[in-house]
């Protein structure tokens, strides 16, 4: 089965530096044509194929905006990557606020709900293509610090099934990715400042993370491009037959818990 993403058209948020980023990569070279949406795509200027643009995805104008862009400059979509979030660490439940609430809620889900409203008809009407979430493993395993990421996340779970079943018989597969810890720049930043409590530099704070913390089974972390990966995977023909599927990429964080 010939597998390629020369001439397709993706659409991407979140593209200016970690796991979205290293998806505009991994896509543009092998041909395929993509919007990358973020606050600060300037990553992504120049890269073959890639359209940035600037925009806010928290609001449903970005979501407006981002469609347009796509209609514009390729005419329709047949990828959706919907990588967009914040993660806020929370002292306690109690100190997230409904302004907090409702922020997290906006990017982590209702940019997924939007762009999926206005793009999946164009999917449909192209005879399919496939949309992938990026979820957490903190969905199915929630920590208190990290309370509305979570639950913005799990919801996208239930997002991504209720499309799947909807859009299916049209042509259009919807499935998540859940990554486990990831060397993103919000990763490297909480290793710097565990190196300072322990007294030691990044990269040993990362083996004590790795291995006393959260005891991974594979005895490294992610980085963004294993993500990317599994991603890529789930875009393409290989996955004809996946939808509704949840992948974990995780390094077996889950099987620790």
């Amino acid at each position: 089965m010939r597998d390629s993403l020369t001439g397709r058209v993706a659409v991407v948020t979140g593209a200016g530096s970690g796991i979205g980023l290293e998806v505009v990569r991994l896509f543009a070279g092998e041909g395929c044509r993509l919007v990358a949406a973020d606050l600060d795509p300037s990553a992504c200027e120049g890269l073959p194929g890639v359209h940035a643009v600037t925009v806010d995805l928290g609001t449903a104008e970005g979501a407006r905006r981002v469609a347009a862009a796509v209609l514009d400059r390729f005419g329709g979509v047949d990828i959706l990557v919907n990588n967009v979030a914040v993660a806020p660490y929370r002292d306690a439940f109690t100190d997230v606020d409904d302004a907090a609430w409702q922020h997290t809620w906006e990017v982590n889900v209702m940019s997924c709900v939007r762009l999926c409203r206005e793009l999946i008809p164009m999917m449909v009407g192209r005879g399919g293509g496939s949309v992938v979430n990026i979820g957490s493993e903190a969905a199915r395993h929630p920590k208190p610090y990290l309370v509305d990421y979570a639950v913005s996340k799990a919801a996208l779970l239930a997002l991504a099934k209720a499309l799947s079943t909807e859009y299916g018989p049209a042509g259009v597969r919807v499935n998540t990715v859940a990554p486990g810890p990831t060397r993103t720049s919000t990763m490297n930043r909480f290793l710097g400042s565990l190196a300072r409590r322990l007294g030691v530099d990044p990269e040993a704070a990362a083996e004590h993370f790795v291995h006393e913390m959260r005891g991974l089974a594979l005895g490294r972390m992610n980085e963004p491009a294993d993500v990317a990966a599994v991603v890529r995977f789930l875009a393409g023909s290989a996955a004809r037959q996946v939808t509704g599927a949840e992948y974990a990429v995780d390094a077996g964080s889950t099987t620790s818990m």
